[in-house]
């Protein structure tokens, strides 16, 4: 089978943007909004692993759902998604994909969302902004994997649409599925409820080693590897600080009973993924972040190989200090001193019904089928600007305020949507590099 081409036409942004807004409006596809027997399409944009893995736990969430259209930038994709897919016994006859409902190229999402009812929003995170609000405009219900942006105006873009999605009455779930494990929302409860007492002070880490990476063809141009290797462009991915570590700073914005830092500042570099290979992303991190209130939160992120992994955070309080563990199973663990007052258990009792991967997508269709819908929005948005901050602060080594961060004009859109040339930008020089 091969795929139909949404041709990738060449066009600018304002083109592109534009264009999308009044293709949308135009080809409007009402949604189901309340509960019934009806058929849900379900149709996926951004066809890579983690796109697979929310089309198979949407498909589990909902019986009388079926996958309808698939969208992504290169037929090789989507194909292969495809073949995955049709290869799960439990979901493979809900798979209504045909041959004129696959679709690929930049224009490719337009398409996905006028033949859906719920769409699955898992491209690299630049296009998210464009592709939540198209959804949006169309009436469409959501699954927004994270970050929903790479830089202030896809924050603000994504704030304005999902305060339109609540006046529509449509479901955005986030992809910051920690918020959907039953054992952190138990540890969270004991947070919120005071069992630690005050917060005093937090840390977050998430040191991991070397992700993928994919060696550039000589028959590929400058953009078509930059999005096949698109982890390591800032453009693309907002660096691993957003892409990889926001899961992190959410877990501590939970805690913080969604408030956020008033300011950032911090160091980082580029000390062993030098190779060109690696785009122009850090390979550290280490934020300081702090509230209105004078509580600081220690932040550092590294992917580097051969060094000591730690994926862990930590609140400290008057009473008490919660640990929150992301080992298997996760568990967060509150003690004082040395003495433990609790520990989550819900992962530890039912760990097959503990998958906040399925249990994001198990809300999301329930919301949808009750007509009570999910908008996780806001926190989803503000979540990446802390992150957008912390970066910011790592590639200026300044201190960036949050009103700095939401209001900045830094706009990573390349010039065109089009495939030939597109100088790496330079990386950044703390010190050196501007805030915008």
């Amino acid at each position: 089978m091969t795929p139909t081409s949404s041709s990738p036409n060449v066009a600018t942004r304002r083109d592109f943007l534009a264009g999308a807004a009044a293709a949308t409006l135009a080809t409007l596809t009402p949604a189901v909004h309340a509960a019934g027997s009806d058929i849900l399409r379900i149709g996926l944009i951004g066809c890579g692993g983690r796109g697979t893995g929310a089309a198979m736990q949407a498909l589990r969430a909902d019986k009388n759902s079926r996958l309808v259209a698939l969208g992504d930038m290169f037929a090789d994709k989507l194909q292969k998604c495809l073949d995955n897919l049709k290869g799960v016994a439990d979901i493979a006859d809900r798979i209504d994909v045909k041959p004129d409902s696959c679709f690929t190229g930049f224009n490719a999402y337009k398409s996905v969302i006028e033949m859906s009812d719920v769409v699955l929003l898992t491209t690299p995170p630049h296009f998210r902004p464009l592709h939540l609000k198209a959804a949006v405009d169309a009436g469409k219900h959501i699954f927004a994997e994270k970050p929903c942006a790479v830089d202030a105006p896809g924050v603000r873009a994504v704030l304005q649409a999902c305060d339109e999605a609540k006046k529509k009455n449509l479901s955005i779930v986030a992809g910051l599925c920690w918020r959907y494990h039953h054992g952190m929302r138990e540890t969270m409860k004991r947070i919120h409820d005071g069992m630690i007492g005050d917060i005093t002070a937090l840390q977050c880490t998430y040191n991991t080693g070397d992700l993928w990476s994919v060696k550039r063809r000589p028959e590929w141009s400058d953009m078509e590897w930059q999005l096949r290797n698109w982890l390591y462009f800032t453009w693309l991915s907002g660096d691993f600080n957003v892409e990889q570590h926001i899961h992190s700073l959410d877990k501590i914005a939970w805690a913080m009973q969604n408030e956020y830092p008033k300011s950032a500042v911090g160091s980082g570099g580029r000390q062993v993924r030098t190779d060109p290979l690696y785009g122009n992303i850090f390979d550290h991190h280490c934020v300081v972040y702090e509230y209105e209130s004078g509580v600081k939160l220690f932040s550092a992120c590294r992917q580097q190989v051969g060094c000591a992994p730690d994926i862990s955070d930590h609140v400290m309080g008057s009473k008490g200090t919660c640990h929150i563990e992301t080992n298997r199973p996760p568990r967060g663990i509150i003690v004082a001193g040395k003495k433990k007052l609790w520990q989550s258990v819900a992962s530890l009792r039912n760990p097959p019904h503990d998958d906040m991967y399925q249990n994001e997508h198990d809300e999301l269709f329930a919301s949808i089928r009750a007509g009570k819908p999910i908008n996780n929005g806001e926190w989803m948005a503000k979540s990446t600007l802390m992150a957008i901050m912390g970066r910011m602060a790592t590639y200026t080594g300044q201190v960036i305020t949050w009103d700095m961060a939401l209001n900045s004009k830094e706009d990573l859109t390349p010039p065109a949507y089009e495939f030939g040339p597109l100088p790496v930008a330079p990386v950044a020089r703390p010190g050196v590099t501007k805030f915008v």
